[in-house]
């Protein structure tokens, strides 16, 4: 049946709540995270933390790194105890985190609010993808889909707006605002939310033990995991503490080299031995190399797409006149009556706020997303992910001149549309190059690459926003290390797809 008889009311009740749910957490997140590279930055006298860049970008890479980690094992515990109870323990995590958030300043204290945060979300997420996918069916899920990606980003539009007239009353409302959202969410979920066919109402439930083992089968043995985790780990603690004397990049780099070479040669020894029953014994195993070559490479993507909301609201609010465009939307508000409102949109006199400026990508894709799906539909999906990385790699070079509003707000148009192509398309890629049995299993595991994405765009934009633009007052050299970033991972994709994914196919119908 063709998707234009679809109407909304085949659509059930549970899938319209559950989109509702989506709205009110993304107006909670974003509402928060659009302004907490100001917020923490931001001095102690205006009512920020007053923390440095280097342990801003730790505190966002890390959490946010986390939160796309956990989906996987949170998404087993709904499949195994219910959706509803899951978002019911979500929202109650959520909404006193979210508030405290507002109350912790000390670097401890924040960064274990933030780390609730992201419990919370990571509970949240899968349920409501989860929700969408068993509410709907092969004729209605395409749509269901769209919908729901709609209601992501017009919860990612609200949030920043309430959150930008609230700070100019107190910074504290900005985090009242989103557990009052997260509150609004607890009671419809609990009023209105009816639970979907899932695996706890089945015979085929899985536990923890089927995740990790489905884990290693796609990723890694648990050696490779813990190989993995302490470099990251050493590789977040030189981030905060580079900023001492006492430890450098070169200590760093020096302690990532010793523990790979220990690591291997513990390897070359337990690799003569006939017994390795316990995992740490097990010499380190990559699962399916070529997928995680594909999610490392896109974590670039992902590591440049993070600096519209890690980097730009403090390059905005450090180094941008937007009188510019205040002057633009001053006639059109004064004559809508709208002067009060306009006042709470200023920092300074003649000053935009920076997540009015950073909303226009959600507002972008609002407007465009379907039209641009539409247009590069007869693509295949590689094709629109390198263009598509192309097109952010021209965003972040019109940025290395962004001194004006308006030039900002061509950048980001720009990088709106790259993201409308790339971003979309990376998940369809995955199912393509995913063995065909195992599809869904490998879908699971996509948003890792948005982990590592965040976890290195935080990391680099603490360091490269103090370094550049904070110490040497440059910059547009970060904006330029950003959009090298961005070509080296579009050229790294092209030859990965022509000489990994289409050399792989073809020895597959030759063995075939």
């Amino acid at each position: 049946m063709n998707n234009k008889t679809i109407k909304l009311g085949d659509f059930p009740g549970t899938f319209w709540v559950a989109n509702t749910l989506e709205i009110f957490e993304r107006m909670a997140w974003y509402g928060f995270f659009a302004v907490s590279s100001l917020y923490i930055t931001g001095t102690v006298e205006s009512g920020g933390l007053g923390f440095s860049d280097e342990d801003r970008g730790v505190l966002q890479g890390v959490v946010t790194f986390f939160l796309y980690l956990f989906p996987v094992v949170t998404g087993a515990l709904a499949d195994r105890y219910g959706f509803k109870r899951m978002l019911i323990a979500a929202f109650l995590v959520l909404s006193p985190a979210y508030y405290f958030l507002g109350q912790f300043k000390t670097f401890p204290t924040f960064f274990m609010a933030f780390m609730l945060v992201a419990l919370g979300a990571a509970m949240f997420k899968p349920v409501i993808i989860g929700t969408v996918s068993k509410t709907t069916d092969d004729r209605t899920s395409s749509m269901g889909f769209g919908i729901f990606y709609m209601m992501v980003n017009i919860g990612g539009f609200m949030g920043p707006v309430v959150a930008g007239i609230v700070r100019g009353w107190d910074w504290s409302y900005v985090f009242i605002a989103s557990a009052v959202w997260i509150a609004i969410n607890l009671v419809l979920v609990t009023l209105f939310y009816k639970e979907p066919t899932t695996e706890h109402q089945s015979t085929g439930k899985r536990n923890l033990n089927r995740v990790l083992s489905d884990m290693v089968e796609v990723l890694g043995n648990g050696r490779m995991f813990l190989f993995v985790f302490v470099l990251l780990t050493v590789l977040v603690l030189g981030s905060k503490y580079t900023s001492s004397e006492s430890i450098t990049w070169t200590h760093i780099i020096l302690i990532c080299i010793i523990w790979t070479v220990l690591n291997f040669m513990f390897d070359a020894f337990f690799k003569k031995r006939e017994k390795k029953e316990h995992w740490f014994m097990q010499p380190m195993r990559i699962g399916d190399w070529r997928f995680g070559l594909f999610l490392l490479l896109m974590s670039g993507f992902w590591t440049s797409f993070n600096q519209i909301f890690y980097t730009l609201p403090l390059y905005i609010r450090d180094f941008v006149d937007t009188s510019d465009l205040m002057q633009a939307i001053s006639a059109p508000m004064n004559a809508l009556g709208l002067q009060d409102w306009l006042q709470n949109a200023m920092v300074v006199q003649g000053q935009v706020n920076p997540e009015y400026i950073i909303n226009i990508n959600a507002g972008a894709i609002i407007v465009f997303q379907v039209l641009v799906s539409y247009l590069v539909s007869r693509l295949k999906p590689f094709t629109t992910i390198f263009w598509g990385v192309n097109v952010t790699v021209v965003s972040f070079s019109i940025l290395i001149f962004g001194t004006t509003g308006w030039i900002v707000v061509a950048g980001l148009l720009v990088f709106s549309f790259g993201e409308m192509m790339a971003s979309p398309k990376s998940k369809e890629y995955t199912g393509k190059i995913a063995p065909p049995h195992k599809v869904a299993l490998y879908m699971g595991y996509f948003y890792w690459c948005v982990a590592l994405g965040n976890l290195f765009g935080g990391i680099l934009s603490g360091q490269l926003y103090a370094q550049f633009a904070r110490d040497m007052g440059r910059p547009d050299l970060m904006w330029a290390i950003f959009a090298a970033l961005a070509l080296i991972t579009a050229l790294a994709i092209w030859f990965y797809d022509r000489l990994v994914i289409k050399k792989h196919l073809v020895e597959q119908k030759i063995t075939n």
